[in-house]
């Protein structure tokens, strides 16, 4: 009992590191910090950056560019969440799914997202659909390869007990499989929510006409230094907050799993 009284606030380190940065942030761009490699000459101060922000919150921009990339991330990301699982439980659990499927997806799995873009744009008969496959398929390979390992750990002598009681392969697969492999499958959903914003500001760089990508890649043709820095942290933000509603459902999902972390 006595050692909680001695333990800081949840929030006060986080707090903390993101002043020091903060502080960090103004006296470089302040001062023009010139370390050689790296150069704070032209970095905009956050103060410059507040100002940005605040005349974009006031501004008939905001909603348009929100609207039209969440849009996106969550259609490519539910798309990309449907099949990732979907062929994952197949290629974990059946070897003939392993073999027909994962060496083409492996083929596939390097490739950039800009790499995807021209042929996006020749597939597709609109930029919109070329963007939301771009984000389709930045979310797809983190979570087929977590689900795939997620099935791949469960214990094989739970199957086997399973089996040995009359259990059917669909039930197995619903009340073995599926619970054994969730930890993993969460995992590979909110990196996938990374990934999935990362594709997405690099497709509206390119194609698009609204968005936070789009804006940031605007600002930065147009010289409007603070508007850069205002879309990188509206990105970060939005990624942030989305992988966090999915932590928040990976515990309210699967609520054994992290009862026993805690113990």
């Amino acid at each position: 009992m006595r050692g909680t009284f001695l333990q800081p606030p949840k929030f006060l380190i986080p707090g903390l590191s993101l002043i020091a940065c903060v502080i960090f942030w103004h006296l470089a761009s302040t001062y023009k910090l010139d370390l050689g490699l790296v150069s704070f000459v032209y970095v905009p101060s956050p103060y410059a950056v507040a100002v940005a922000a605040g005349e974009l919150v006031t501004s008939s921009k905001l909603l348009p560019h929100l609207t039209s990339s969440l849009s996106r991330v969550f259609a490519g990301y539910g798309a990309a969440a449907l099949l990732g699982i979907g062929i994952g439980l197949f290629i974990g659990r059946w070897k003939l799914m392993e073999s027909v499927l994962l060496p083409p997806l492996e083929v596939l799995r390097p490739i950039p997202a800009v790499a995807w873009i021209p042929l996006a744009i020749l597939i597709f008969p609109s930029s919109e659909l070329s963007m939301i496959f771009i984000t389709f398929t930045g979310a797809l390979f983190p979570i087929l390869l977590n689900t795939i390992h997620g099935v791949e750990a469960v214990d094989k002598r739970l199957v086997a007990s399973a089996r040995s009681l009359g259990a059917k392969p669909w039930a197995i697969l619903r009340e073995i499989i599926l619970p054994g492999a969730a930890p993993s499958i969460i995992t590979g959903l909110t990196i996938g929510m990374g990934t999935s914003w990362f594709c997405l500001v690099t497709a509206e760089m390119i194609s698009g006409q609204w968005g936070i990508g789009y804006y940031t890649w605007e600002s930065y043709l147009i010289q409007r230094y603070p508007d850069i820095v205002v879309g990188m942290l509206l990105i970060g933000i939005l990624g942030m907050g989305s992988s966090f509603l999915i932590k928040v459902a990976g515990r309210f999902l699967i609520p054994w799993y992290h009862l026993r972390r805690n113990v």
